[in-house]
């Protein structure tokens, strides 16, 4: 019995958000009928479709491979960081925030143990998550809340893009300038061991490795909006709150439940897509559980280092909320 109580406990844990949107879905359901219209399928399909091709590309180690051959020409530490950080940003235009952070933090603190450097892990991983989170702004398959509001809105590619350009560019330059107080030591990095691309059951994994609990999720928060929507009170309320607030509440709403549910529930409520995107895009930045993204590099983190956990949390949560301001500040100006 103690077996499967540990068993329920660690699903529990790595599927916190899924449990709880299943959980609040159903409860929903006791107050209104659900539809399945609620459903948004081009969104379920659309991210299956991706995740299917980024299994792909993680398992042929396409990104890996290109990064091990930079590493040669690396000479000292700031190199070496802003390598590893804007190896993040550029991998989470194609293959989304998430899984590049899962490739590439574990792959940084090993490159950084090989250079005895371990004083540089926590900076590294902090400027990392926050270049994996602004750079899956580029396109709208970079993440999962912009594939959810790139489907409901029906923003084109460009458009998408020119309206986050600004915070993208204001962001890059923030981890360009933090890379000056990486100190320029001299290093050479040792030989790693050679990657070896296992093709047996090659197709197996790819569809195995699909995180089938997000398209859940997914469902299962649709369905929630869908019924909160159908009750007049909630609908009233949200409707209120919510428009002509949109990057408020997207900033907002994002630090306490995640851009992906905060973008599922604003753009239940208004049709201002165009804020609801700058709101949950900037709002992925602040506290850890702003962004899925934000939570996976730290349970790596702590995983490999469990002794570094304070101060990442503090350094992590002050350079995001840094960030974060400034980008609002973007947003003022610019509107």
């Amino acid at each position: 019995m103690a077996k499967s109580t540990v068993t329920i406990s660690d699903f529990f844990k790595k599927e916190f958000v899924f449990v709880i949107s299943a959980i609040l879905a159903i409860i929903s359901c006791f107050f209104v009928k659900p539809s399945i219209d609620y459903i948004n399928w081009e969104t379920i399909i659309l991210l299956f479709v991706i995740m299917i091709i980024v299994e792909v590309l993680k398992n042929l180690s396409i990104f890996e491979i290109l990064v091990r051959k930079l590493l040669a020409k690396i000479r000292n530490t700031r190199e070496l960081v802003l390598l590893l950080v804007f190896t993040c940003f550029f991998s989470s235009i194609f293959i989304t925030n998430d899984v590049s952070l899962i490739i590439f933090v574990p792959f940084s603190i090993l490159a950084l143990r090989k250079v005895a450097r371990l004083d540089l892990i926590i900076i590294t991983v902090s400027l990392q998550t926050i270049a994996a989170n602004i750079g899956c702004m580029v396109l709208p398959i970079g993440a999962p809340h912009n594939i959810v509001m790139y489907t409901v809105s029906n923003i084109s590619f460009e458009l998408f893009f020119l309206l986050l350009l600004p915070y993208i560019i204001v962001s890059a330059i923030f981890l360009v300038v933090l890379s000056f107080f990486i100190p320029k030591d001299d290093i050479t990095l040792p030989k790693m061991s050679k990657i070896e691309i296992d093709k047996k059951n090659f197709f197996k994994r790819v569809f195995l490795g699909v995180d089938y609990y997000l398209l859940l999720t997914f469902i299962a928060l649709f369905i929630l909006i869908g019924n909160l929507e159908s009750i007049p009170f909630f609908n009233s309320l949200f409707t209120k709150w919510i428009v002509g607030n949109e990057v408020l509440w997207g900033v907002l709403a994002s630090q306490v439940i995640s851009n992906v549910p905060a973008a599922m529930l604003l753009s239940g409520f208004s049709t201002n897509y165009e804020a609801i995107i700058v709101g949950i895009n900037i709002g992925g930045l602040g506290t850890l559980i702003a962004s899925m993204a934000n939570l996976i590099s730290y349970k790596i983190l702590v995983r490999e280092h469990d002794e570094f956990k304070i101060r990442y949390l503090i350094v992590f949560t002050v350079l995001n909320v840094v960030l974060l301001f400034i980008l609002l500040g973007v947003n003022i100006v610019i509107n």
